[in-house]
């Protein structure tokens, strides 16, 4: 893609926003990537999005509305006919006593102003209340504006429908669509669970799994057998597992899936896990760390060799801390090399590994190779095995810095099931850093938060209360509205527990001990539990203490 006379180029250069040399290199991806100029400079990181947005926005002589930031509302966006907010791209922001905010990412089209005019201004006016407004264009990403057009949408039952009375190529367009909901909404699962007549299609969305729709069973069969083709999966397979992968791309957007099909009674079952882009603009500072835990894992990911381990069940934001601390770590003197399964964000300068079990690349065989290539910094996707476990300490022994995940239910308890595993007390003692316990929780949508007093005679009422607090406290909660989709919640952040391994627990450790004696030790040197930390998050207004009770035990 040419990047050589762009406008946003010359004024970003121009106006100091970046630098000659970063520009190359945006550019040189923006070329290699087939992508846009902007895409490129916020894929690598070169340039804050907001600051961007207003350079944009400047540029073009009107303000920014950051539509990431605050979205806007289903009403707002059907002040629009969907025909004319397709063609030039708009979207109603807002408006005062005399003038209508509209966001586009083009104010200089042609026609643009002249159709808000009618829609605003209109010759005949469609009420005797109607007040005439003065249209003022805002500057918004291409993205942002297409991810409000959901609220035109139908529900996606309704869309099955259409597919089905107008078309023969059902199976296809259903999978599409199923993806494009998941994909407006940021879910991280979609199931296709077939039922006695109808398959029902739910999503997860911020944790939680949520009916999106539902179609007759007969034109199921089609649509399983293109996931299968789609996957390189047996399509004359119905009675075992099946696992794989898809890429998927469409005009309106790009997404990686992983694949997962079981036989149930009434069929078989499909569940997908979007592997998309929401996290990687994550860095560490998003995670939801307090100042105390960012200063722990900070000083821990700047020592030369160790092992970090990041534990908790699956969901729960393992891969997404990693990653966090991978960028953070990502320069052109250090040498990153990871070997997942799958390999699901890929950052650039770090060299990704996808394990593969047809060709014998295992963890454990794919770590004694890494550990041949000169790394400085080494991520196993997860620990599933005694040899695994052994190479992976014995790697970060020899002078590497070894992040990794590990199905455990708490910090403490990483060290007993690592030592049933066989790996050698001395060498866990000796190697093991930091500890991650972590768990998502939804948070509280900013835009319906309300405050509650809730006094000392209804918490010695409540059973739950009871048990927390011994003096009055305020509590909050999301009343619902149009941005959270009435539900009071608005997207996740995680609550931690985090064990540093200080020379105490690195003696314990070689007794053996329980996971309790760990935890009681690590709660003695200033470590806080993970209900602790979510308490903070639940009396700071950032989420709920029935949300907190619904992840974390007290």
């Amino acid at each position: 893609m040419d990047t050589t006379n762009d406008p946003i180029k010359d004024l970003l250069l121009k106006e100091n926003y970046v630098s000659q040399e970063d520009m190359d290199k945006a550019a040189a991806y923006a070329t290699q990537n087939k992508t846009t100029l902007v895409t490129a400079l916020l894929t690598l990181e070169i340039i804050n999005k907001s600051i961007l947005g207003q350079a944009i926005a400047e540029s073009q002589q009107v303000t920014y509305a950051d539509l990431e930031k605050t979205p806007a509302s289903a009403v707002n966006v059907q002040r629009i006919p969907q025909d004319i907010a397709e063609k030039f791209h708009l979207v109603y922001v807002r408006e005062d006593d005399t003038n209508a905010f509209v966001a586009t990412d083009n104010p200089q089209q042609s026609g643009l102003l002249d159709a808000l005019h009618n829609i605003f201004n209109p010759i005949v006016p469609t009420s005797q209340n109607q007040q005439m407004k003065d249209v003022k264009l805002m500057y918004s990403f291409t993205d942002d504006i297409t991810k409000s057009f959901v609220h035109y949408k139908q529900p996606l039952t309704n869309r099955f429908a259409d597919i089905f009375n107008s078309q023969n190529k059902a199976a296809q367009d259903i999978f599409v669509e199923v993806i494009s909901e998941a994909l407006t909404y940021k879910a991280s699962d979609i199931h296709f669970e077939p039922q006695n007549e109808e398959v029902i299609v739910r999503i997860r969305v911020d944790g939680v799994l949520q009916e999106s729709g539902r179609m007759p069973k007969e034109y199921y069969e089609n649509v399983l057998n293109r996931v299968k083709i789609l996957a390189h999966l047996r399509t004359d397979e119905h009675f075992s597992s099946q696992d794989g992968s898809v890429r998927l791309a469409t005009d309106a957007f790009s997404v990686d899936l992983r694949v997962s099909i079981v036989p149930t009674l009434d069929g078989e079952k499909i569940v997908l896990r979007v592997l998309s882009h929401y996290i990687k603009g994550l860095g560490l500072v998003d995670l939801g760390l307090s100042e105390k835990n960012q200063q722990l894992i900070e000083e821990a990911i700047t020592k030369p060799f160790g092992m970090i381990l990041v534990v908790g069940p699956t969901g729960s934001g393992k891969t997404t801390t990693l990653y966090a601390l991978l960028k953070q770590l990502n320069k052109p003197g250090v040498n990153i090399t990871t070997i997942e399964d799958p390999v699901e964000y890929k950052i650039q300068g770090v060299n990704h590994i996808q394990v593969n079990e047809q060709t014998n690349l295992t963890f454990a065989k794919g770590l004694r190779s890494i550990v041949r290539q000169d790394p400085d910094i080494i991520l196993v996707g997860e620990i599933r095995d005694q040899e695994t476990a052994e190479i992976a300490t014995n790697a970060a022994l020899t002078g590497h810095l070894l992040f990794t995940t590990f199905h455990a239910n708490d910090a403490a308890t990483a060290i007993p099931r690592l030592l049933d595993m066989k790996v050698e007390p001395f060498l866990l003692s000796s190697t093991l850093e930091l500890i991650i316990a972590q768990r998502l929780v939804r948070k509280i949508c900013d835009n319906c938060r309300i405050s509650t007093e809730i006094s000392l005679d209804d918490i010695k009422k409540n059973p739950i209360l009871k048990n927390i607090f011994t003096k009055k406290t305020t509590l909050y909660k999301g009343k619902g509205c149009d941005k959270c989709a009435n539900i009071g919640y608005r997207g996740r952040t995680a609550v931690y527990e985090i064990i540093t391994v200080t020379p105490e627990i690195q003696e314990l450790s070689l007794t053996h001990p329980s996971a309790k004696q760990i935890m009681d030790l690590a709660i003695k040197q200033g470590a806080q539990t993970m209900f602790a930390d979510g308490l903070e998050k639940v009396t700071a207004g950032l989420t709920t203490i029935e949300e907190l009770m619904r992840v974390v035990h007290i």
